[in-house]
């Protein structure tokens, strides 16, 4: 190949290259800061940054790259970045992960992105609490094609999670796997295939809560996404998004207020039920329009003495 040829051909990497690339952006909507992790190949121009309330930061990401991404919470890092988290430390040491990955419970954002050529051009990614839950995070496309749906967990699981499965101080929620190491939890040994490992009640769990979430191993019907030349959006402690993405993505339940008809509605899995698809939902549905009728009865009867 002559120089030429040489300088024409690496130009032409570079320019497919770029137009395939994903911008990758990270919001913080938390009350708090977040640290988040950032784990791949090839490495992006960060491993560990922190995110302050209300800000937001942008990475690009070239084609065909692989990884994850999580919020640590709780951290502590001195004059020099060195110091650790609360929640998904990564165990570095350090504000950067340097290559290592967060230490369960995490949420988890998963990421694998389509090649500038051949058949696998489509991203496909998800929300995964396989390894647990710390904090709500969302993912949402911006531009692209195919079925490029908002994934993720709105619902906050710490308030959810069952006694046995949650971090002393509330600030997470572990899995089965990791709480108790049984090979049914964890889909290992005989139960490392499709059909031997099961939903269990504990899945459900967090399934019910974020019906779009990665809830255990093989649970990819209803968890993996797929676009093709998008970009993506992260935000941490999402508010509930409004029009079509709000269909799988359950309400925050983080409010203070005592009002007893709001705890009934935001305690409730029918929201997560119905867009899995459960029967029991309709099931909360009737009741729950029973209790509204019952209350607009007996409102009726004390106004108007009826």
């Amino acid at each position: 190949m002559t120089r030429s040829n040489l300088v024409l051909t690496s130009l032409l990497f570079f320019i497919l290259k770029g137009v395939s690339c994903a911008t990758f952006t990270f919001v913080n909507k938390c009350s708090y800061t977040v640290w988040p992790g950032i784990l791949g190949n090839p490495v992006l121009d960060s491993t560990g940054f922190e995110l302050a309330n209300g800000n937001s930061r942008s990475f690009q990401a070239p084609a065909g790259w692989s990884g994850r991404f999580w919020g640590r919470t709780g951290c502590n890092f001195d004059s020099t970045g060195h110091g650790s988290c609360a929640t998904a430390d990564c165990g570095s040491g350090e504000v950067q992960c340097n290559g290592a990955g967060a230490t369960p419970p995490a949420t988890l954002a998963e990421f694998t992105l389509g090649s500038i050529s051949g058949s696998a051009t489509q991203d496909f990614y998800d929300v995964s609490l396989v390894d647990g839950y710390n904090l709500q995070m969302i993912v949402e496309v911006s531009g692209g094609s195919g079925d490029c749906r908002t994934t993720g967990c709105v619902d906050d699981l710490n308030r959810r999670c069952p006694t046995e499965l949650m971090v002393e101080g509330g600030g997470g929620c572990r899995s089965a796997c990791e709480a108790f190491g049984t090979p049914e939890y964890c889909c290992k040994g005989e139960f490392d295939s499709p059909s031997t490992c099961q939903p269990t009640a504990y899945s459900q769990v967090f399934k019910t809560a974020c019906p779009r979430s990665y809830s255990y191993a093989y649970d990819d019907a209803t968890s993996t996404f797929t676009c093709t030349d998008a970009n993506y959006v992260i935000t941490f402690c999402p508010s509930l998004p409004s029009g079509k993405v709000t269909k799988g993505l359950m309400r925050p339940t983080n409010g203070s207020e005592s009002d007893p008809l709001k705890e009934f509605f935001s305690n409730s899995s029918l929201y997560a039920d119905l867009a899995a698809g459960n029967s029991i939902g309709i099931d909360h549905f009737s009741l729950k329009l029973i209790f509204i009728l019952f209350i607009i009865y007996f409102t009726h009867i004390s106004f108007f003495g009826m």
